[in-house]
């Protein structure tokens, strides 16, 4: 809890004590001057942090104790005698309301990113960048022009002012919600929560350029999931260009207020058989992985000038890396395709279009959750599994064995990256959703097992490490220590190259 939703809950417990504890003859000033206090602890509360509507009991309790202890001061003589049973189911309702206050704000709480580890401040600043060349495929806009919103960090002088918020298109939050299927009001107390950006900061001096970083989130995901890790590197000295892909986010909202949801959904269905999910993955794909190319196309137009920024002669392109977090780590890797593309990372994503080309010959990371490491892992030892693993798993012999002759030569792809001076690790006690910041948003997320066992902010801080030291080694010719092999500091890091 921040500090006055705080107090007004410690108050709301402190008003329920002195009803239950004080005889009625000692209740009246007591109980007067206690909601005196969390009345004003409510409205500076209310002022300085703002509404929630996870509190909504505690500011039903405290009204309601001021206004009857209100009366019962002014009016000199209590209320009339109330039946022990009413008492007893009132004091019980208040209770219970405290407890699923205290159930709410431990869920969902206003929580706080990592501050970023480098020595610039970070910058940020959103575009809209138009493909007249693409014709939209997806959604209500079919036949229109491709539209992108990208947000990008980057090292900034000193800022002023306040931090940017983490979520500044505050009218997508309801879609998120809906997204992980809860209520659309459950997650608005996340526009409270704050970047480590200022906005349109003044790009740092320090350096003439900066190497661009271009990242993808993954399937119904947002930019701002991967806030930390792309201010983090911002703060290292690197441009970060984090691409919302349009009609694959949960929802992205344009400049004119135009807001666009997930409509990829119906690529995947049960029904369908594996080769036609699988050709339908990889016509998604080819969409993002354009859509890295446009991008990159696009901040060629700002680092000359032909786009209007204040980025104008800072990007060294030259020196362009890309990541990516399940599919959008398969949209990193067929991105870097790219001659313009360095070097990659794919945080935890399947491949896709893997029949399309011959391999990537390039440097690659590729760092996995510990469950698909296992699931791999079983490729590589040529697991045989039994009717019953299948139908825990949902799928048939046929489809797994599909899956399995994909996955084959996933790792074969993945070998020759590594041979060209990649890496394929694994983090210990980790899910899927450790690779974003969906793991800061509930605690509950661990106990169901979206998120891994390991604490958000230990993975966070594994993660943003490797891939620093990643990009570091090939777009600045510096560190590399991380990738010669495993470090006392990231016991949980483990590498599986040798496996290839």
């Amino acid at each position: 809890m921040r500090l006055f939703e705080l107090l007004l809950f410690v108050s709301n417990i402190g008003l329920f004590a002195l009803t239950v504890l004080l005889k009625k003859g000692q209740r009246r000033i007591s109980v007067f001057v206690a909601s005196g206090i969390a009345t004003l602890l409510m409205v500076i509360h209310l002022t300085v942090e703002g509404y929630r509507v996870q509190l909504f009991f505690p500011y039903c309790i405290t009204i309601i104790f001021l206004a009857i202890s209100g009366y019962s001061y002014f009016k000199k003589t209590g209320p009339k005698k109330i039946p022990r049973v009413l008492l007893g189911l009132a004091y019980t309702a208040i209770a219970t309301m405290l407890v699923v206050t205290a159930g709410l704000t431990y869920a969902f709480p206003v929580f706080k990113l990592p501050e970023p580890t480098g020595e610039f401040k970070v910058g940020t600043q959103a575009f809209h960048f138009v493909d007249p060349n693409r014709e939209e495929i997806f959604g209500d806009a079919r036949g229109s022009k491709r539209e992108l919103m990208v947000q990008v960090w980057y090292p900034a002088q000193a800022g002023t002012g306040k931090y940017a918020p983490l979520i500044p298109d505050t009218q997508i939050l309801s879609y998120m919600a809906a997204n992980y299927g809860l209520p659309g009001f459950t997650l608005q107390h996340l526009k409270y929560v704050s970047s480590h950006a200022y906005s349109r900061a003044e790009v740092s001096s320090a350096q003439t350029s900066y190497p661009l970083i271009l990242a993808n989130p993954g399937f119904g995901s947002s930019r701002f999931l991967h806030t930390s890790q792309a201010e983090n590197l911002a703060s290292h000295g690197y441009i970060v260009a984090v691409i919302d892909h349009t009609y694959n986010t949960f929802a992205t909202e344009f400049p004119d207020g135009r807001i666009t949801t997930s409509s990829t959904n119906g690529l995947f269905s049960p029904d369908h058989d594996y080769r036609t999910e699988s050709g339908n993955r990889d016509k998604l794909g080819k969409v993002l992985t354009d859509d890295v190319t446009f991008t990159l196309d696009q901040f060629e137009l700002i680092q000359s000038g032909q786009i209007p920024s204040h980025l104008k002669g800072k990007i060294d392109l030259g020196h362009v890396g890309v990541f990516g977090h399940s599919i959008g780590g398969a949209t990193a890797y067929d991105a870097a395709y790219d001659p313009r593309i360095a070097v990659g990372i794919d945080l935890d994503g399947a491949l896709y279009r893997l029949r399309d080309r011959e391999g990537l010959r390039k440097p690659f990371l590729f760092m996995n959750s510990q469950s698909e490491f296992e699931r791999l892992k079983k490729v590589l030892d040529n697991h045989a599994y039994t009717e019953a693993e299948l139908k825990r798993m949902g799928n048939t012999k046929e489809w797994n064995d599909q899956v399995t002759e994909d996955k084959k030569l996933e790792l074969e792809r993945m070998r020759e990256s590594a041979d060209s001076g990649g890496q394929f690790l694994y983090i210990e006690n980790s899910e899927h959703l450790n690779f974003t910041d969906v793991q800061y948003i509930s605690p509950i997320f661990k106990i169901l097992g979206i998120t891994g066992k390991i604490a958000p902010e230990r993975a966070n801080s594994i993660i943003n490490a490797y891939m620093l030291d990643f990009f570091d080694m090939y777009l600045k010719n510096q560190g590399g220590t991380l990738m010669k092999g495993p470090d006392s500091r990231f016991p949980e890091m483990k590498f599986g190259t040798s496996l290839l």
